[in-house]
């Protein structure tokens, strides 16, 4: 904060007609042209120059508050949202955010669905895993067929996070395709499809039902015979 005599020195300039360009340029540049507008500025609206405080908005990211992040977010087991602890700490979710990333150097993950293993099963992988890697050659891998099935309906694909509407109001976006709209029991086929490395077979498509051994041994087992056959041969192994 400026002192009080360089404010009064400034004042008495401006009063005598001086732009505060001119003033900063008197000044040698002790005070900015930015602050001495400020300052101009305040004294034609308040009739008087009062600095008790620096001007311009005062930062909230205190030490204490990080400290108060740290405890919510790594420590309480009850974890929050940073829109929840900005609410809590009463300060803004950008403050939150800057203490989270800058002060602490975290980053936001979501949490991942893997399965949940023994550790005899974990061991078990882990075994299989170096044995495959001694045993099983480039070649044996290129005679791999992957197998799999999708089923596709009629409501189509909707992915909520992704799927967006431009709209000044909800109104309009439900009027632009805002909704999607799906039905109880969707009418659908199920579709399957085999891949190696040397190409894809035929996809079968199962219009009626679902698919049980019954049916993939009568309609998808033919298919998958004799085009893996024209892709790789005699010698093949289904995933």
């Amino acid at each position: 904060m400026k002192s009080d005599g360089l404010q009064k020195v400034i004042l008495r300039l401006h009063e005598q007609g001086l732009s505060s360009r001119q003033i900063s340029n008197q000044l040698v540049g002790q005070v900015s042209k930015t602050t001495i507008n400020d300052w101009v500025k305040m004294c034609r609206k308040f009739g008087e120059l009062s600095l008790k405080s620096p001007p311009g908005p005062t930062t909230t990211k205190t030490k204490r508050l990080v400290q108060q992040v740290i405890q919510h977010l790594l420590r309480n087991k009850k974890k929050k949202s940073a829109r929840k602890l900005a609410k809590s700490l009463n300060v803004s979710r950008t403050t939150i955010r800057r203490v989270i990333r800058d002060d602490l150097g975290l980053k936001s993950y979501v949490k991942r669905v893997a399965p949940k293993l023994t550790d005899t099963q974990k061991q078990k992988r882990f075994s299989f895993g170096i044995w495959a890697r001694k045993n099983v050659r480039k070649s044996l891998v290129r005679k791999i067929l992957f197998l799999d099935e999708k089923r596709f309906d009629i409501d189509g694909v909707y992915n909520r996070q992704n799927d967006r509407i431009y709209a000044p109001n909800r109104e309009q976006a439900d009027e632009n395709g805002g909704i999607h709209r799906k039905t109880k029991f969707p009418q659908g086929v199920m579709v399957w499809l085999g891949v190696c490395y040397d190409g894809v077979t035929r996809p079968v498509i199962i219009e009626n039902g679902t698919i049980n051994h019954q049916r993939y041994i009568d309609e998808i087992l033919p298919v998958t015979l004799k085009d893996d056959r024209e892709l790789t041969g005699n010698e093949f192994t289904f995933q």
